[in-house]
């Protein structure tokens, strides 16, 4: 006797608790001629797709460390910061030894609020090692932007224990590092420890910049995060620069007598 088909409402609740690939909801669905039914197949198959692709993804971004495990470098750290631009602010670095792949990570600037949120949360709370650096605008007008930059990086690397034996960096060589190094042209969007890297930093820079913004609320550092945008520049031309500005920074160098303001 052929078994009655289930009615589309109890399809429609076992196609949203489905976990993927649920070939066996999909074979019934297809079986199934109600238009509803059909519908609800198409659902699941574009979500399956959509997994499918996501893990694609992530296999491509491990590329890089893959690499360097066939070479025998067993810790592979992803390094990269947040931050070289602003008017105002630390810029911050971090270095991610992944305990596994994470589905799903991408440069910090192609995710959300909440995913970078979650993704951070995900970093912080696992098995993965994770290193931070926090540079002072105060050492960035000293050194200037690149040897922080620079400073930023190792130590990040430096937090981290066990130590890497191989850093993959985006954008950059770093003088005077020990470890091997590769540098990764727009690696936070090309390998998942880099992109791990650029979400510890970014959100720690905007933590850092709305723990600022209670400090100095004339500036709106929390929804700008010091960048120099028209209501930013606004703010400094109407109460000058505070403490955490970057002075050496264009157009803050060309304030006359800017260090009376501190």
């Amino acid at each position: 006797m052929k078994a009655t088909p289930r009615s589309l409402s109890a399809l429609r609740v076992a196609v949203a608790e489905a976990i993927l690939p649920a070939e066996s909801l999909m074979a019934e669905l297809a079986a199934d001629s109600r238009k509803g039914a059909q519908l609800l197949h198409r659902t699941l198959r574009r979500r399956r797709d959509q997994a499918n692709a996501q893990v694609e993804h992530a296999q491509s971004m491990l590329q890089f460390e893959r690499a360097a495990q066939s070479q025998g470098f067993a810790r592979v750290a992803g390094v990269d910061e947040a931050g070289r631009g602003p008017l105002a602010g630390p810029i911050v670095a971090a270095a991610v030894v992944l305990a596994d792949s994470i589905i799903g990570i991408n440069d910090s600037k192609q995710l959300t609020y909440e995913q970078r949120e979650a993704f951070y949360e995900m970093l912080m709370c696992g098995e993965h090692h994770v290193g931070v650096a926090i540079i002072a605008p105060s050492v960035i007008d000293q050194q200037g932007i690149q040897q922080a930059n620079y400073q930023a990086m190792a130590e990040a690397i430096a937090e981290l224990s066990p130590t890497p034996d191989y850093l993959l960096i985006d954008g950059y060589r770093v003088p005077g590092l020990r470890p091997p190094q590769e540098r990764i042209i727009k690696g936070d969007s090309r390998s998942q420890s880099i992109a791990a890297a650029s979400v510890i930093a970014k959100v720690t820079r905007d933590r850092l910049m709305q723990e600022y913004d209670a400090t100095y609320p004339a500036y709106g550092f929390a929804a700008h995060k010091g960048y120099g945008t028209q209501v930013h520049m606004t703010a400094i031309r109407e109460h000058g620069p505070c403490p955490i500005h970057r002075m050496s920074f264009a157009p803050l160098n060309q304030i006359p007598d800017a260090g009376e303001l501190f």
